[in-house]
């Protein structure tokens, strides 16, 4: 599919917005910040110069100028990462800059300033109860988890703490899916989606070799080379207790944390899930459901 022409309007509003974001962004650096002399009171204005700007870039000044004026100029990526190192853009800011100068961005970083969010997270999943719901990283493995998930799903700590992993090697969590063969096809199409993102990634390749030597249904799948972003998908579960469960799992992610995604599970209006859900998570539930997930 040929990639959209932008309209001369489109053009001229996104490089108004560049100059005014470059400028900005100048201004807020101060030259002690950037190892330079303040310059007392010769300055002006606050922030850096142009010419400062283009000399610790190591670009030319007549460029940045006129990439700063917002002129219709030829920029590469390793130019806009020296710009962007010497303005001090955070990773959004760094993404922003290319999206504004029309070039592809960068993948999503973590932002230094949300790295504390987990405690966020877990109260997030604590919440969802009692409704199963977990947090996973990049290469799906295991952060978090609430009791509803343990319940439910089988999640705990003597088993492999990676989703794909466990979806194929764990027998209590196979044993309680009536839909397994439904769903390892999604499932497999959606972690090749998440490897897909970071092609050069070794820590995707140690998991895939991990799942392959472990399950011959999952080297077959991955050979298809489906994929499938991640999103929904139904859940029919058979619990020890309960009986059948109707689920419906989602992955939503957080833009501030591109390294996670939480999964949330919400009961569908079959079997009577909700309510089942709720006493699971109950005192008396969970006293009956202690021994099969021992077992």
């Amino acid at each position: 599919m040929a990639a959209a022409v932008e309209s001369v309007e489109g053009k001229a509003h996104r490089l108004a917005e560049l100059r005014q974001f470059l400028m900005s962004r100048r201004a807020r650096v101060s030259p002690s910040e950037a190892g330079l002399p303040d310059g007392g009171a010769r300055r002006r204005t606050p922030g850096l110069r142009r010419e400062e700007v283009a000399v610790l870039a190591g670009v030319g000044v007549s460029w940045y100028q006129w990439l700063e004026q917002g002129r219709d100029i030829t920029v590469s990526p390793q130019v806009l990462d020296s710009v962007a190192r010497v303005l001090r853009l955070s990773p959004a800011e760094r993404r922003h800059l290319y999206v504004l100068a029309a070039l592809n961005p960068p993948a999503p970083e973590v932002d230094p300033a949300a790295r504390d969010m987990c405690a966020g997270l877990r109260r997030l999943i604590e919440a969802w109860m009692p409704f199963p719901a977990h947090i996973m990283d990049a290469y799906w493995n295991t952060i978090m988890y609430n009791d509803a998930a343990s319940i439910v799903l089988g999640m705990r700590p003597e088993i492999s703490q990676n989703c794909l992993v466990s979806f194929f090697t764990d027998p209590l969590y196979r044993s309680r899916a009536d839909d397994w063969e439904e769903l390892a096809p999604q499932v497999v199409a959606q972690f090749r989606a998440a490897c897909s993102d970071r092609p050069e990634d070794e820590g995707f390749r140690a998991v895939v070799a991990e799942v392959k030597e472990a399950s011959r249904e999952f080297a077959e799948l991955w050979e298809r080379r489906d994929v499938m972003p991640g999103g929904q998908i139904r859940k029919e579960l058979e619990h020890p207790v309960v009986g059948t469960l109707a689920l419906e799992s989602t992955q939503l992610r957080v833009p501030a944390r591109p390294d996670l995604a939480i999964v949330l599970h919400t009961p569908l209006p079959a079997a009577d899930t909700a309510a089942k859900l709720e006493w699971l998570v109950s005192p008396e539930g969970r006293r009956g459901a202690m021994f099969p997930l021992a077992g």
